[in-house]
């Protein structure tokens, strides 16, 4: 690559680019090929449809399923399906909504949206969230897939042991969730460190925190809280997978395992998770109710702190789902009373919200009118959610149809009532054109009156004491006529839903050409054209306010005109701008990888660990790891720059260094956030190594790890060592040292030596990890810590190769700062794991106390 001349001319005296030439010259760089090429595609604005196409299938199947259960219900005795393909039915239902719609929506939502309201071109890596767009698509399809054979899981979404073990659900039912699911969230944590880092560091120039938009703030609670609230799920998943293939009783409490150790790690996801799917949908009406309102939100700052509240209590609460499995009563008053104390945060927004109505000057068009139906039917699922955490009357209604009317209150109103509001509010964004038919009202009348005749008919099924997952009640009980209201309501929301469809494609197909800015927001993402090209801003905006349109309402024409930053087009690359996190002052040039077949072949190879998995092929497992492991590397080739650019002109007077040039570059904060994930994960580990010792029964084991404390030893020395030389290495490459590569070695030599250390200890120290759950959960700290190691293996590896090919200077040390937090934390966490591991039979000598 040739170097860029350093030029600090004021952007103002450089001739004025010609507006034409800067699109084409744009387009070229950052289009995706037509034809099979669209299949490389990484861009965000076509990755961001796919994921929301695709979400919205799912929702249509799980509708489908949802129609079947009503019409097994509508009758007492009824045949319509037999007891095991209903088993089927309901769990897919739930499975389908919470993992392959609920969570996709967003995703798709937000990496759609992001670069768009934050006056980015693109995410800060565009093939993370390629690639977890078919690890979403691939894992989906393994559920669909074994619905269709007949072997869909059958144990419910939530699979609660002992009925999910292999004792008791002996096919591979159980089997396709697990790694389904554990496929799907994937996506997930991809989807959450691409969010937080381009929300922290891919801002326009100016946008400080404080003048973030709303979206943003929401956006960014929530992949934070997917960071923490997914892991303990994928760690119960693996728990569980490996009890049923390999008979180590994790959940067995014969064997010292504990079914409620499942409960307590499915629900510190599941509970958050409600939040997860309402914050984003929560933003969106924060961005929606002051365009149509034409007023500024009212209480800004009050709602950027009740998100974060919402954020930090829905930790607290996931016992919520546990209050009658015979928990302490202090602990029943703790969480009942966190429980209740949510719903302050989320009335703080609610006001906010209506504030801003009544003060400004509502335009009852149609997205106003699903905002309407959101307040309605998410009060009265808010309403009946502090009826449920109230511990006596919870112990009424639990496991009964009154939990499953307030789900559905909440979790409709809460996010699908939003999201059909965004849809006809970004419609014109998305496809360019206006919604110009009366169908949309029509079909909000039929979901919102078939909603309620649904679901709140079924707090009275409840109330009655209808149990929930039954596939047929006697005509005596009483339920008969509740039940048949409902399943009609069902089927008239179900229409509803399908007018919807139509709606869409008449207005994709043919609805008049939308204006810019129809609803005159004051949003960045409305400065852009529509539909808005690949690159999305012919050049970067500076922002100074929290409504940029407000005060630059011609600000979409100026930065068509090239009047911004980054108005050129440099070396063929993808550029945008990294900024200070709280600032938001430009920091660096930040270069994009281009499309390629990367992403998609690298989720192919994935999917094999799975399917291996699941059809009992262990042999292949291995092989099908090592493979996924290459195909990532392969990710590095030709990334990054051999060459140091010093700074670069990006206009208005302003130079900066290109972001690999500098100490905190977006793949840093991308390990950053990893190792957030990787924590949450670690955490969870201890918590059921602890949680088992102190409450499961069946203990002491009959066998105890007391020796192998001298290689245990060698595999901390040889873990801090490597943490040093990583350090040293880092240390080296500043200085311009070139005995930088023999700390690499020394690196990893170190924890190759800790590998081989801890294969010794599994093989010859531990006791039979099929005995006792002690053995179990001593298998799993050793086994994190060399999974640590291993990629610290890998992560030295490639730092010596990147430095022998010159992408490593004493700026360009990205890759070793990357590096040396993974050391860093593998000594620190394998200080923890193996601490707990030579201390576990100590303690479970002693006894709990």
């Amino acid at each position: 690559m040739s170097r860029v001349p350093d030029i600090e001319t004021p952007f103002a005296s450089a001739p004025k680019p010609d507006p034409v030439r800067l699109h084409r010259a744009l387009h070229e760089i950052w289009k995706t090929e037509p034809g099979l090429g669209r299949l490389a595609a990484v861009n965000h604005t076509i990755i961001g449809r796919r994921f929301m196409l695709a979400a919205f299938f799912f929702f249509a199947v799980g509708g489908v399923l949802s129609m079947l259960i009503r019409a097994q219900l509508a009758t007492p005795n009824s045949a319509f399906v037999g007891p095991d393909y209903y088993n089927q039915i309901f769990t897919m239902h739930g499975t389908v909504m919470m993992f392959l719609f609920a969570i996709p929506m967003f995703e798709g939502f937000a990496i759609y949206m992001l670069p768009k309201i934050l006056g980015a071109r693109d995410l800060a890596f565009p093939r993370l969230g390629a690639y977890g767009f078919w690890c979403y698509i691939f894992g989906g399809s393994i559920l669909l897939a074994a619905m269709a054979a007949g072997v869909a899981p059958d144990s419910g979404w939530f699979m609660y042991t002992p009925l999910s073990s292999g004792v008791y659900s002996p096919g591979i039912n159980a089997d396709v969730w697990l790694l389904g699911i554990t496929f799907v969230e994937i996506s997930a944590i991809a989807a959450a460190v691409e969010i937080v880092v381009t929300i922290l560091t891919m801002r326009a120039p100016g946008m400080s925190l404080d003048k973030m938009p709303l979206l943003g703030w929401y956006l960014l609670v929530t992949a934070g809280m997917m960071l923490v609230g997914f892991p303990p799920l994928i760690l119960g998943s693996i728990f569980l997978e490996v009890e049923r293939a390999f008979d180590i009783p994790f959940f067995d409490p014969v064997r010292g395992g504990d079914s409620l150790l499942w409960q307590h790690l499915f629900w510190l996801f599941g509970h958050p998770e409600v939040y997860i799917i309402f914050l984003p949908a929560a933003g969106a009406l924060s961005t929606m109710i002051p365009a149509l309102a034409r007023r500024e939100i009212v209480g800004y700052t009050w709602i950027v702190v009740s998100v974060i509240a919402v954020g930090f209590i829905s930790f607290g609460l996931w016992v919520h789902h546990m209050f009658t499995v015979g928990i302490p009563h202090l602990a029943l008053a703790f969480f009942s009373a966190a429980s209740a104390l949510v719903a302050i945060p989320t009335a703080v927004q609610i006001f906010a919200w209506l504030a801003t109505l009544l003060d400004g000057r509502p335009q009852l068009k149609l997205p106003m009118l699903y905002v309407f139906g959101f307040f309605f039917v998410f009060v009265c699922g808010g309403l009946t959610g502090v009826m449920v955490a109230v511990v006596p009357f919870d112990w009424q209604a639990h496991d009964t149809y009154f939990v499953v009317a307030h789900l559905h209150y909440v979790l409709v109103g809460g996010f699908v009532f939003p999201m059909l509001a965004a849809a006809y509010y970004w419609l014109p964004h998305v496809t360019g054109r206006m919604s110009s038919f009366g169908l949309g009202k029509v079909a909000f009348w039929l979901i919102f009156v078939g909603f309620n005749a649904t679901f709140f008919l079924m707090h009275l099924t409840g109330l009655r004491g209808m149990p929930r997952r039954i596939d047929s009640y006697p005509a005596e009980a009483g339920w008969t006529w509740l039940n048949l209201l409902s399943s009609v309501g069902g089927f008239v929301m179900t229409m509803g839903f399908i007018l919807f469809v139509v709606d869409m494609i008449l207005q994709l197909r043919f609805a008049k050409r939308a204006p810019r800015n129809p609803w005159e927001a004051k949003t960045l993402e409305w400065a852009t054209p529509v539909p808005p090209p690949s690159y999305a801003f012919a050049s970067l905006p500076h922002v100074q306010s929290r409504e940029p349109l407000r005060q630059s309402p011609d600000l979409g024409r100026r930065l068509a005109a090239g009047e911004g930053y980054l108005a050129f087009t440099r070396n063929n690359w993808q550029e945008t701008l990294r900024v200070h996190p709280v600032t938001g002052a430009a920091e660096s040039v930040v270069v994009l990888p281009r499309r390629t077949f990367l992403p998609l072949w690298t989720a192919l190879v994935t999917s094999t660990i799975f399917l291996s998995l699941l059809f009992s092929l262990y042999w292949l497992t291995p092989f099908a790891f090592l493979a996924t492991v290459a195909t990532l590397l392969l990710w590095t080739r030709g990334q990054g720059n051999l060459v140091d650019y010093g700074p670069l002109p990006i206009g208005r007077g302003r130079s900066v260094p290109v972001a690999e040039e500098t100490e905190a570059s977006p793949a840093v904060w991308a390990m950053a956030g990893v190792l957030i994930a990787n924590l949450s994960l670690f955490g969870s580990l201890l918590f059921g190594a602890l949680f088992l010792w102190l409450v499961a029964p069946s203990w002491p084991p009959p066998e105890l790890m007391r020796t192998g404390r001298g290689l245990i030893v060698i595999v901390l020395g040889a873990v801090f060592f490597a943490a040093t030389a990583g350090r040293h290495a880092a240390a080296l490459n500043r200085a311009g040292h070139p005995r930088r590569n023999i700390s690499l070695i020394g690196c990893a030599v170190a924890h190759a030596v800790a590998l081989s250390a801890l294969a010794l200890i599994l093989a010859y120290h531990l006791p039979d990890p099929t005995a006792h759950a002690y053995a179990a959960v001593t298998l799993a700290l050793l086994s994190y810590v060399a999974m640590q190691s291993f990629v610290g293996l890998l992560l030295a590896g490639v730092g010596f190769q990147r430095c022998k090919l010159g992408y490593v200077s004493p700026n360009r040390r990205g890759a070793l700062t990357i590096g040396q937090l993974w050391h860093d934390y593998t000594a620190l966490t394998a200080l923890v794991a193996l601490g707990l591991a030579v201390l576990l039979p100590t303690l479970v000598a002693v006894g709990p106390a």
